[in-house]
């Protein structure tokens, strides 16, 4: 399935149905007068968001979504019936703004959840609303407005509580693959993972808690360089980051500064979200090299720096009771 995070679509809401013109002539009615019904409202268009999509690939072949025009109103004061209302599903996570001005109109996040994009039109009137005492046989009725009119863009932003973010190849798609149940591609050269990638690991009270593997950042990604400008959005909604580093490569500390910048250059809050550093492949040193390596990675500020290896599951539990401690989890 491929994944699909923004969209462009054009919703068209129904039409209201016109009024009419008809008089009451029935043998024992006298004077039956004007009868003519109203027409329907026009229906709405709705954005539902859907807990069972996790992309917006259905809007990648259809973008014209239309409701259904009211019907035309009838004789004896009968009212035409309404249209019915478009419900279209999106992925929870869905944000949705006005494609001319980008002004947001609603962020879907709930199961359920409904958010009103174009209203139906109004039905127009029938010649009974008229009757007056100037105009007793009126021949007077009004057509039904067009509905609203709308080109939206849809931007889907993972709802997950924690981002494993680094450089390419730092090891992230294979420590979400074992924490979690999630299946990436995993191999040995850069840009392997080319979507994010979403895992649900357990948490001590049994519950899940989602994490998401960001492809890899480089220099320049916050400009657009790269694979990781296209989803660094997806990172917005997290509580935590893992910044996960490569022990094997020879520039560590200028691998570190290089996401650091790009978080500082994508803004959004990024830069200021609690972050875990994590070093992987620890299997690559020595436990002398290891230990030299990070005690310049906690620098003066002292920062916390994990050692791990995703690969062989070395203390993956410390990286876990690290990350429950910072969302208030009690382990």
């Amino acid at each position: 399935m491929q994944f699909i995070d923004q969209a462009r679509i054009a919703v068209k809401a129904g039409r209201g149905g016109d009024g009419i013109v008809a008089f009451r002539r029935e043998k024992y009615v006298p004077a039956g007068g004007p009868s003519g019904g109203d027409g329907g409202r026009g229906g709405d268009v709705l954005l539902v968001a859907d807990a069972n999509l996790q992309t917006l690939l259905d809007f990648k072949y259809k973008r014209l979504f239309a409701a259904d025009d009211g019907r035309r109103g009838g004789p004896n004061r009968c009212t035409g019936a309404s249209g019915q209302p478009l419900q279209i599903k999106v992925p929870c996570g869905t944000e949705v703004r006005d494609a001319r001005t980008g002004i947001l109109l609603g962020d879907l996040t709930t199961a359920g959840e409904e958010l009103l994009v174009a209203v139906g039109g109004r039905g127009g009137l029938g010649n009974a609303h008229y009757l007056s005492n100037r105009n007793r046989a009126p021949e007077k009725c009004t057509e039904g407005r067009d509905g609203e009119e709308w080109l939206l863009q849809l931007e889907l932003k993972l709802l997950a509580e924690v981002g494993i973010i680094g450089l390419p190849n730092a090891g992230k798609s294979t420590l979400i693959s074992v924490l979690s149940a999630a299946r990436p591609k995993i191999a040995d050269y850069p840009f392997t993972t080319l979507v994010p990638n979403l895992g649900v690991v357990r948490r001590p009270s049994g519950d899940g808690t989602v994490f998401a593997d960001i492809p890899g950042l480089i220099a320049g990604a916050a400009q657009g360089a790269g694979l990781g400008h296209d989803f660094l959005r997806h990172i917005e909604r997290t509580r935590l980051l893992i910044h996960l580093m490569d022990a094997g490569s020879a520039t560590v500390l200028e691998d570190v500064a290089v996401v650091e910048r790009e978080l500082q250059a994508y803004g959004h809050g990024l830069s200021e979200r609690p972050r875990l550093l994590a070093l992987n492949k620890i299997e690559l040193l020595e436990p002398e090299a290891l230990k030299a390596l990070q005690q310049e990675l906690q620098g003066p500020e002292q920062r916390a720096v994990l050692a791990i290896s995703a690969a062989m599951s070395t203390n993956l539990e410390g990286l876990l009771a690290a990350v429950w401690h910072e969302l208030g989890i009690q382990s």
